[in-house]
């Protein structure tokens, strides 16, 4: 093996398991790597940049941005404590409703904004039931990473899967969001039987609960209205992505600007909004993984993979599904589908085609959004919802978590295989 594929592996592997560690800003070890890569000749800063996906950044700054502006309107807030008033007070009711809402919004929105503004309104909600909060933040993370899978611009992978084959929202939605009801009502149905007779309130408490004015958190009703609006258009723009053959990034920054426009924002109080750690992580990230397609290790791990699978796209089809969902719940899902973009491009003409080879697609989308609901740190909204729970003073242990939540997640990856036999072989 030449020094330069040596190189590449040894960064890729540290940067690994940096973020494993997760005790270093991920953005600043994914820069570090990336950079490494480059002052030790391994790329070029202009082959390095080929290797990021500005669909993917574009995408998510724009999403982020409006986001950030319909946030100020209260409307997140308003549907969470109507939620609540709509199930009475009942606890178990409300973790459900809760947990639809979440799952709604991480399919329109994304999964890790929804859970930055549903979380927090779920501690208030819990400390007014004096009831632990435990539950109704599991049920969140699985919502919101089933949710999340079932579109394009719901979860970190799919945005990238979908950027780098030129899916659709639709495309998402036909091939992979049609499982996911299934999947959310096994989880809570699981869920259901664990927990509805051990989340018990007092009548006083739930009074607190129908106490709360839903309409009050509606700060801005002129700016609501032109949230909506231009979600509306951003979201139609997402679905006419086969007839316009628009990227979703142009769609996304559109949308951001036209509603920064309209809404009288200010730019630099909007754009500040914007995760740039995220932003940065993944500009770093495309640039490691970028750095083993370059020097062959890609090409190989495709070589090895094919032997596997006997040159199968219905062989490659199972393996990637539950490959990806181990794995992702093993370490974060987003470097996972990282990696696993070129090494499936690489083994496409092997597999038949790109038409032979869509099915895998499919099963990595799945595998790792499902997958990432599989530990605490498999998915970043995971690793959210635990910062505000330790915070809360009511930390969410990895263990405890994953004793439940791997096995859930395993029976969503079952419901999968099935669902992917019956629809692709």
């Amino acid at each position: 093996m030449e020094q330069n594929a040596i190189i590449a592996i040894i960064i890729f592997v540290v940067v690994y398991a940096f973020l494993i560690w997760d005790k270093i800003d991920r953005a600043v070890i994914s820069m570090l790597g990336a950079g490494l890569l480059i002052y030790l000749g391994v790329t070029t800063q202009k082959n390095a940049l080929h290797g990021v996906d500005f669909n993917t950044l574009g995408l998510l700054i724009g999403m982020m941005a409006i986001v950030s502006i319909c946030q100020q309107t209260g409307m997140f807030q308003y549907l969470a404590i109507k939620s609540a008033k709509l199930a009475k007070g009942e606890p178990w009711r409300i973790l459900l409703y809760l947990s639809i809402v979440t799952a709604v919004l991480s399919a329109l929105l994304d999964n890790v904004t929804t859970v930055l503004l549903i979380a927090p309104i779920t501690l208030l909600i819990t400390d007014e039931l004096k009831v632990t909060p435990y539950p109704f933040l599991f049920a969140q993370i699985m919502a919101s990473n089933i949710g999340g899978a079932a579109t394009l611009i719901g979860d970190p992978p799919n945005i990238m899967i979908g950027s780098a084959m030129g899916f659709s929202f639709v495309d998402f939605i036909v091939n992979v969001g049609v499982i996911m009801p299934v999947v959310f009502v096994a989880t809570f149905f699981i869920l259901k039987l664990i927990y509805k007779k051990k989340l018990k309130v007092s009548a006083e408490n739930r009074e607190r609960i129908m106490q709360f004015r839903e309409l009050e958190a509606l700060k801005d009703m002129p700016l609501l209205k032109k949230s909506l609006f231009v979600l509306g258009l951003v979201i139609m723009g997402f679905m006419l992505h086969d007839y316009t053959h628009v990227e979703p990034a142009t769609t996304a920054l559109f949308g951001a600007a036209l509603l920064i426009l309209i809404a009288g924002q200010e730019l630099h109080q909007t754009m500040s909004k914007v995760e740039w750690t995220t932003i940065f992580f993944f500009t770093g990230l495309f640039i490691v993984v970028h750095g083993l397609v370059e020097v062959g290790i890609i090409s190989s791990m495709a070589t090895g993979m094919l032997e596997l699978t006997n040159n199968s796209p219905e062989n490659a089809m199972f393996v990637t599904l539950w490959v990806s969902a181990v794995a992702s719940a093993l370490v974060d899902n987003i470097p996972f589908v990282a990696t696993m973009i070129p090494l499936i491009q690489e083994m496409t003409p092997a597999l038949g085609g790109e038409v032979a080879t869509m099915p895998v697609w499919w099963a990595l989308s799945i595998g790792a959004c499902l997958g990432g609901n599989g530990s605490i740190i498999g998915a970043s909204a995971n690793v959210i919802v635990a910062g505000f729970a330790a915070r809360s003073g009511h930390p969410i242990g990895f263990l405890r978590f994953m004793l439940l939540a791997f096995p859930l997640m395993l029976m969503s990856i079952v419901i999968a295989t099935v669902y992917m036999y019956f629809r692709y072989i």
